[in-house]
Order: C-alpha cells, then structure tokens, then sequence
C-alpha cells in the first residue's frame, strides 16, 4: 500500500496540486487537507505547501499558525511524524514555533524565481536520508521572503547538532550560512525554502525534486499499514 501523504491547504497556497504531484510522482499518493480541519485523518506524513497562506497578511505565516489544524500538526511532529514545511509552508512552520529562526526579505529586496544548485549537508531528516552529503541538486525558488535568519546561538546549535539539511551552493537570498532547509532535532520536521515538487519531471528542466521527495516517501516506511 502506498504511503499517504497530507498537504494542508491554506486559503490562499498556490502548490498544493504541484506537491501532490510531486509526492505520487515519489511513489505516494498525495490527499489535500483544509487548514480549518482539527484531525488529519490516516496519513503518513504531511506537508505544507507554498503560496501565500491567508493572504501574508502581518507576515508570512502569521495567521496561518493559528489554523485549527496546526495543533494536529504539532502533535504529529511530536508524536514523530514526518512534517515538512516548503516555502511559505517553512514560514509557517517557524512561526509556529516548530522550527528555529525565521524568514525575512531576501537581500536587495528582490523577488526570486530561478533555479539554484543546493548542497546537501546531513542526511539525518526525513527530506535527505536517502541521499550523500555533499550531493547538489538544481531546484527551483520563488519568493520573496526567504532569507533565513537566526540569533548568534541558534545558528551554533543548528551547526553542531547537524540540523542544516541543505545550503546554497550560492546564496541567492542572503540567509545566514547560506541556509536553504533546517530540521528539528529528531529531524523529522523539516523546512526549506526551494520547491522540491517542481523538479520531478526532466520536462520541468531538473528531477532533482524526486531525491528528496523519495527520502519524506521512504520515511513514511515504519508508519505504513
């Protein structure tokens, strides 16, 4: 039986169709769930998608953490499950508290939509353990607010407790340390700004995406029926 996997939608994401795609393309099947759900229902995994959830009205994520179903998500981070956060979906999740730091204006105040060569730094998450470190992979972004930011401390224990899961080769946005994906500390949640589901078709000009997806899919392993 394929894994299932949630993508939460927001009133106002725009990729949840393309994770979904992406996700079954990785060998799962990909099930949408609205944000003012207080359960998730049988999954395997859940994802929040991109776009611009209620709108990024205060901020990125702002309101969007205060969705019913964040306290679902919450619990099944705790409870281990695999949680990753993509683009907005990654400001929500450090908005919601779980994850460190935050994302703010990429440098130069500029809006970026291009493809960019990522490093993968650890494979202790759930989006990276099937891959090497060292491997590059061309993803794409888009955003705007996606320079990840953190204080003096945080950033020593993302470093020292291998929690940077994969950095730009160069940084577009200006994150600190070249920042493009945290984990927790179990590393079962994970946020990145790039969108692994729009590179997972050669037509798509890279199926790099598919590496990733293909880890979150093979993490669903010990929860599948």
């Amino acid at each position: 039986m394929a894994p299932r996997i949630g993508v939460v939608v927001f009133p106002g994401s725009n990729c949840e169709h393309d994770v979904v795609q992406g996700v079954e393309a990785a060998g799962a099947e990909g099930v949408l769930l609205w944000h003012g759900d207080t359960q998730l229902g049988a999954v395997d995994a859940v994802v929040l998608p991109g776009g611009f959830a209620h709108g990024d009205y205060l901020r990125p994520g702002a309101l969007a953490r205060f969705s019913p179903v964040m306290e679902a998500v919450a619990d099944f981070a705790r409870a281990g499950g695999p949680v990753i956060g993509i683009c907005n979906g990654f400001q929500v999740l450090t908005e919601a508290g779980l994850l460190p730091g935050a994302l703010q204006k990429n440098g130069r105040l500029r809006f970026l939509c291009e493809p960019v060569r990522l490093v993968v730094v650890s494979t202790a998450s759930v989006l990276t353990s099937t891959s090497m470190v060292g491997d590059e992979l061309v993803i794409p972004i888009n955003h705007f607010s996606g320079n990840y930011t953190c204080d003096a401390e945080t950033l020593l224990r993302l470093q020292s407790e291998d929690r940077i899961v994969l950095r730009y080769a160069d940084n577009p946005n200006g994150s600190i340390d070249a920042i493009a994906g945290i984990a927790n500390e179990a590393g079962n949640v994970v946020g990145l700004m790039p969108h692994p589901e729009r590179a997972t078709s050669a037509l798509l000009g890279s199926e790099d995406g598919l590496v990733l997806l293909r880890s979150l899919v093979a993490a669903t392993a010990t929860k599948v029926n």
